[in-house]
């Protein structure tokens, strides 16, 4: 039993250091955003980033006194707050974005560091021993990859603004 508890506090460290790391690096890509949107896209996704390492704490320290794994209240709103700032753009279409290529790399990493942590995540649900873990993993591995997914679609709002707009609109050309 303390083995297993040992391997549950070391994977809440783990999820804790990845967090602090990725608010870290989205605050700093923020300050270098060549754009307001970028700015408080990547300042947002910085806050959730930091509301993940606050609970994962409440776990890690409830676990360190109660010797098992507690029920939580963590409910994630599934990106609606990030895609909300995304859609900003649609509605400034007329402003040309341009994106210097070490911003778009910056992006790139990002979309990578959610990867890494949405996988780290998975892992950790699928070899959850309470439900009340594999519940919680599962959330937020699924607010992790809506992070991964709300970066890709604006680095092509980056790299191509002109087709993300034709996509976003939804234009035909079915020559009709």
């Amino acid at each position: 039993m303390k083995a297993e508890q040992n391997k549950t506090l070391e994977g809440l460290r783990m999820a804790i250091q990845m967090e602090v790391e990725g608010k870290e690096y989205y605050l700093q890509v923020s300050e270098n955003s060549s754009n307001e949107l970028g700015r408080k896209l990547l300042a947002s996704l910085a806050a959730e980033e930091d509301t993940h390492r606050r609970k994962f704490e409440e776990i890690y320290s409830s676990i360190q006194r109660e010797r098992s794994w507690p029920a939580t209240d963590f409910s994630p709103d599934g990106g609606k707050r990030l895609r909300t700032i995304l859609a900003l753009a649609e509605g400034k279409k007329e402003s040309p974005v341009s994106a210097p290529e070490v911003e778009l790399d910056a992006i790139q990493t990002a979309i990578d560091i959610e990867s890494k942590t949405y996988d780290f995540y998975r892992s950790r649900g699928k070899s959850a021993i309470h439900d009340a873990e594999r519940k919680f993993y599962q959330m937020v591995a699924a607010e992790e990859q809506e992070h991964h997914l709300v970066l890709l679609d604006y680095y092509n709002y980056l790299k191509d603004p002109e087709g993300w707009f034709s996509v976003k609109e939804h234009h035909s050309l079915d020559g009709g």
